[in-house]
C-alpha cells in the first residue's frame, strides 16, 4: 500500500522528475501503475491520496475489469529511472511497475476530466464468458522498454510478504498452473507452475515472474474473481450452503429435487441444486433418471459408489458436470449445464462449488412443494426436457440372450440402438432386401419368453401384433388384432404375408402371432410403391423367411408344435414377454 514519507528532501527530490504533462499519453510514453483496486469510489479515494503528493496520478480502467490507479505519462527511459527511484526510497508499492496505455479503458481520475462515471469507467467484462482467458497474455511492452532483468526479479520477488506469495500461488493455481499447497515457500513446484504460466502467455519461461507479470498475474486473477461475484449462498430450504457465481447465475424457481439457478447473461451456464430424501436405492434411481435427460449427454465419465455419483456428460451442445451423494437419509448435490468452448470458465466455478459446498443442513426440498399435473410430469423432469430417442419400434426375442428381431427401418442411421429403453444393442446384421435386422445387446438380457415360429399362417384366422403402437410413450405393449388374409403378397410374393389389420408406425417390427401365441410373421412399414392402399392393409415378413435368415446368420429358432388356442390372457402374457421397445437416438 502506498505510504507517505515524511522525509522532504526524499519528496521534492522525487517531484523534481514529475513535469507537469496532460494525463493522455502521447506517443510511446508509458505510465508506472502503482495500485488496482476493484471498484470506483475505492479508486476514486486512494487516487485522491497519491494526488496530495504526487500531482501526475491518474486514474484508468484497465482490461482486467478493476480501477488502476497510476502516474504518468512519462518517456520510457525517464519511467523507468523514477520507477527504481521511487521503489528504492519506498515511495510507490515494490511491485509497482511499468504500464502501457493498451491497457487502459476510460479515465475516472482527475474527476473534473471526466463529465459522468457512465463515460469514464471501463466497460463491465462479461461475465459469461471466461473472463479473463488463461491464454490471454499480458499486454507485452514494446520492443526495447525496460524491464527487470532475471536478478532483479529475484530482487523485488524478495521484498514480498507471506500473503503476497500465497496470493501469487492462489493465482496460479487458478488458472491451472499449480496443484500443491498453497503455503507461500516458492519451491520446484511454484518455479514451475511460474514458467507455464509465463509460457502460456509468450514469454520467457525462467520460473521468475518480473514485477509486471506478477501484477499482471494478480490482476487477472482478481478482475475474474470480481467478474464471477462469488457469494456465499445459504438455501434453508434445500439446507444446502455453497459458493455461487452470482454475477453469472440467479435464482430461478424451486422444483423438487432441483433449486434452479439461470443463467443471467447468453451464454453463461446453469446451476442446479439438488436436495431430496432417500436412501440408497433413492440414490441409484437418481443417477439412472438424470441420464435420461437431455441436458445430460450420454458420453462423458461416470463414476458412482456406494454413497455418491458423479457424471460429465458431453457432446456438441450441452457440457453437463452432475454430482450427488447420501448423507444419512438426505441427498444432495448439484448440477453445472453450460456448453462446449468455456472449460476454462466451467473448471474454475466447479473448484469453488466443490470446495465450498456443505450439504449439511437438516432440510431437503419437499417433493410436495410445487405441483405438477401429469402430463407435465410425462415430459419434463422438474423443468429439465428429458430426452427423446429420434424413433421408437417393435422388436421380439428371438433367443435366451437376448437377440432381438426388428424392421431394418427401425435401426438405419441412428447413433445409438436401445432395447427397452436402457440396454445398448448392436446391429448384428441387417437384410435390406427383406427388411429383417437383428440386435445384439451389449449386456445379457433374460427376456420373459422367446419367440416360437409357425410353418405358416392360416388364412382367415385371427391374429394379435404385440406393438408400442404410440412409441416410448406407454410403459409396455399394446396388443392389436386383425386378420391374417393372404400367405403372399399382392403380386404373389412368396416371402409376404398380407393382414388386415390397423396399426401405427410404432407396430412396425413386432411379431405376427396366431392363436396359440405362435410367430407366424413380421409385421413390416407401409410401402404400396406408390399406390393408395385401403385403409387396414397391412403385410408382414413372412415366419418361413425370418427363420431362414436367423439360420443363415448363426442363429437357431424355436419351432413351435401344433398348440391349442390360447386364454385371451395367456396370449397376451406371451405377447409382452417376447415383445421389446426398440428406439433409435442421435
Amino acid at each position: 500500500m502506498f505510504r507517505p514519507v515524511a522525509l522532504l528532501a526524499l519528496l521534492v527530490s522525487a517531484l523534481l522528475l514529475l513535469h507537469p504533462k496532460s494525463g493522455a499519453a502521447q506517443d510511446g510514453q508509458v505510465y508506472i501503475q502503482v495500485e488496482a483496486l476493484p471498484d470506483l469510489a475505492a479508486g476514486q479515494a486512494r487516487a485522491q491520496s497519491y494526488a496530495a503528493l504526487f500531482p501526475e496520478t491518474n486514474g484508468f480502467g484497465l482490461r482486467s475489469g478493476w480501477f488502476g490507479i497510476l502516474l504518468g505519462p512519462y518517456p520510457p527511459e525517464e519511467a523507468a529511472e523514477l520507477l527504481r527511484g521511487l521503489k528504492a526510497e519506498r515511495l510507490i508499492p515494490a511491485d509497482s511497475f511499468i504500464a502501457y496505455p493498451r491497457d487502459m479503458r476510460g479515465r475516472f481520475w482527475p474527476a473534473e476530466d471526466a463529465p459522468t462515471a457512465a463515460a469514464t469507467v471501463p466497460a463491465d467484462p462479461d461475465p459469461a464468458a471466461d473472463p479473463v482467458p488463461e491464454d490471454a497474455a499480458p499486454s507485452a511492452a514494446p520492443a526495447g522498454a525496460p524491464d527487470e532483468d532475471r536478478q532483479q526479479a529475484r530482487d523485488s520477488e524478495a521484498l514480498l510478504s507471506p500473503e503476497d506469495r500465497k496470493d501469487l500461488q492462489t493465482a496460479l493455481q487458478w488458472f491451472g498452473f499449480y496443484g500443491s499447497a498453497i503455503d507461500g515457500a516458492f519451491g520446484p513446484g511454484t518455479r514451475n507452475s511460474m514458467a507455464a504460466w509465463q509460457e502460456a502467455q509468450g514469454l520467457e519461461p525462467t520460473g521468475i515472474l518480473t514485477t509486471r507479470q506478477r501484477r499482471a498475474l494478480l490482476d487477472a486473477w482478481k478482475g475474474e474473481i470480481a467478474a464471477f461475484g462469488f457469494q456465499e449462498v445459504t438455501e434453508v430450504e434445500s439446507g444446502i450452503t455453497v459458493t455461487l457465481p452470482l454475477n453469472l447465475v440467479e435464482f430461478d424457481h424451486y422444483e423438487p429435487p432441483f433449486v434452479h439457478y439461470r443463467a443471467r447473461t447468453e451464454g453463461a451456464p446453469r446451476i442446479l441444486l439438488i436436495s431430496q430424501p432417500g436412501d440408497q436405492a433413492a440414490l441409484y434411481g437418481l443417477y439412472d433418471v438424470l441420464q435420461t435427460l437431455d441436458s445430460v449427454p450420454l458420453d462423458g465419465a461416470r463414476d458412482r459408489d456406494d454413497r455418491s455419483f458423479r457424471i460429465r456428460g458431453t457432446s456438441a451442445k450441452v457440457d453437463t458436470t452432475v454430482y450427488a451423494a447420501l448423507n444419512g437419509d438426505r441427498i444432495k448435490g448439484w448440477m453445472l449445464i453450460s456448453t462446449p468452448g468455456n472449460e476454462g470458465r466451467d473448471a474454475r466455478i466447479l473448484k469453488v462449488l466443490q470446495d465450498s459446498f456443505s450439504p449439511d443442513g437438516d432440510s431437503v426440498l419437499d417433493p410436495g412443494m410445487v405441483a405438477m399435473d401429469a402430463g407435465t410430469k410425462a415430459g419434463l423432469m422438474s423443468g429439465l426436457e428429458v430426452r427423446k430417442p429420434k424413433l421408437s419400434r417393435t422388436g421380439f426375442f428371438v433367443s435366451a440372450d437376448g437377440m432381438v428381431a426388428t424392421t431394418a427401418e427401425a435401426v438405419a442411421q441412428c447413433g445409438r440402438v436401445t432395447i427397452d429403453r436402457s440396454t445398448d444393442a448392436e446391429v448384428a446384421w441387417a437384410d435390406a432386401s427383406t427388411g429383417l435386422a437383428v440386435l445384439k445387446p451389449k449386456s445379457p438380457l433374460a427376456p420373459r419368453a422367446v419367440a416360437s415360429f409357425a410353418a405358416a399362417g392360416r388364412p382367415g384366422s385371427e391374429v394379435t401384433v404385440p406393438g408400442y403402437s404410440y412409441e416410448d410413450r406407454l410403459p409396455a405393449p399394446v396388443l392389436t388384432f386383425g386378420t391374417f388374409e393372404d400367405a403372399t403378397g399382392l403380386s404373389g410374393e412368396p416371402g409376404l404375408s398380407r393382414l388386415s389389420l390397423q396399426s401405427l408406425p410404432g407396430d412396425v417390427g413386432g411379431a405376427v402371432l396366431d392363436g396359440s401365441g405362435a410367430v407366424v410373421g413380421m409385421l413390416l412399414p407401409a410401402a404400396a410403391g406408390g399406390k393408395q392402399l385401403p385403409a387396414g392393409v397391412a403385410f408382414a415378413l413372412s415366419a418361413s423367411e425370418i427363420t431362414r435368415l436367423l439360420a443363415a446368420n448363426g442363429l437357431t429358432p424355436q419351432r413351435a408344435g401344433a398348440g391349442p388356442t390360447l386364454a385371451p390372457g395367456a396370449l397376451a402374457e406371451q405377447a409382452t414377454g417376447m415383445t421389446a421397445l426398440v428406439s433409435c437416438w442421435e
